[in-house]
């Protein structure tokens, strides 16, 4: 489990085929000192598992449903990624609860300066959009975010400076592939509604939520 707040960005040092899978190889720098092989590390909001750490640079195995359902098909070395250990029982949930179970990925279509914060948006399949809410939490790449409005196909965030100088967003342009996670609990509420529920706030309300 995870809370959607970066511990900091690295560059992927290399990315190489085993079979129909993956190993990706990122030098975790300070991270590594309190990381061993078998943790869990979100790795631009996948949850991955450290299967080898030496001199702090650390090997992922990327399943092909992981590359399948993700943009890491689309890392290279060089590439930035976030980084996020797992959540300690005894450590601040300072974001909301991301599980690095990654439901899609969405295109980023806008990604503008509006103040001291950036703007943006992302679009997403019927899907994922059915099960989003304005207000509700959503993790992009990882970083735990509030939806501030849904229109269509496309869900907005609005992007702090701090959040945006200190993971990879800053990198993004429009037509760049992102991870999505949902909202945990919208997940379970749609299940519980029905797979064809819409999720939206009159919805919620209507159902006594």
């Amino acid at each position: 489990m995870f809370t959607g707040i970066i511990e900091k960005t690295a560059a992927v040092k290399a990315i190489a085929p085993k079979g129909n899978a993956s190993v990706l190889r990122i030098d975790l720098g300070e991270l590594a000192v309190a990381t061993k092989p078998g943790d869990s590390v979100a790795v631009s909001g996948v949850c991955l598992t450290v299967t080898r750490l030496e001199d702090g640079v650390a090997d992922f195995d990327v399943s092909s449903e992981t590359l399948k359902r993700s943009a890491l098909k689309d890392l290279r070395a060089g590439s930035r990624v976030n980084l996020e250990r797992a959540l300690r029982a005894d450590s601040r949930l300072g974001g909301h609860f991301v599980q690095g179970h990654v439901d899609g990925v969405g295109v980023v279509r806008k990604l503008a300066k509006s103040g001291e914060t950036w703007d943006m948006e992302v679009e997403v399949d019927k899907e994922i959009i059915g099960q989003m809410v304005p207000k509700g939490s959503i993790a992009i790449d990882g970083i735990s975010l509030t939806i501030t409005h849904i229109t269509g196909l496309r869900f907005g965030v609005a992007v702090i400076p701090h959040t945006f100088e200190n993971t990879t967003l800053r990198d993004k342009k429009p037509g760049a592939a992102v991870n999505v996670e949902l909202d945990i609990l919208g997940k379970y509420v749609r299940r519980c509604l029905g797979k064809d529920a819409t999720i939206t706030p009159d919805f919620l309300r209507k159902h006594g939520f």
